[in-house]
């Protein structure tokens, strides 16, 4: 279940980029958009100009990042996009949970976590297992006070010892 997690978490940071912000207020009109745009979004055509102006410029953005991909990356992105189709819809809603509160957290909170999951990941995967297995054995108290230490060792840019 943490893998899930972890790749979840990975998934949206993957497509943070891709989420518009704000609500501009403009609506994007169908007609503006390139012909490949509109082939893409076509299963929305019916229902464009009902949509939010957010949810249009997220699918119009969308619809370039698609553009822009590779084949490989396209497939990629169809393998992510079924495996979060496949996971139930308590489990969606509670990663949109963690995923806002990711958003609501200041820059440089969000930067110190994807520092965090970029080294956990280019670590060997025994390593990785250990980890998980140390902190699936911990008490909350104990996670809690781990988390608490990570955090206090990463605001004093303390030298990290190697083992």
């Amino acid at each position: 279940m943490k893998v899930k997690t972890l790749f979840a978490i990975a998934v949206l940071l993957a497509f943070a980029t891709a989420a518009a912000d704000e609500e501009s207020g403009r609506p994007v009109a169908w007609d503006s958009l390139s012909a490949e745009q509109q082939q893409i979004l076509d299963r929305f055509a019916v229902d464009w100009n009902g949509m939010t102006y957010a949810r249009q410029e997220r699918l119009a953005h969308g619809a370039d990042r698609w553009l822009g991909m590779s084949d490989s990356e396209r497939e990629g992105a169809r393998s992510r996009f079924s495996r979060w189709q496949e996971l139930p819809s308590e489990r969606r809603d509670m990663i949109r949970e963690h995923y806002q509160t990711y958003r609501d957290l200041p820059a440089a909170e969000q930067d110190r976590i994807r520092r965090n999951f970029r080294r956990f990941h280019e670590m060997r995967p025994e390593r990785r297992q250990q980890l998980r297995d140390r902190f699936r054995d911990m008490t909350p108290e104990q996670r809690q006070r781990l988390r608490d230490r990570m955090r206090q060792r990463q605001n004093t840019d303390r030298p990290r010892r190697k083992k």
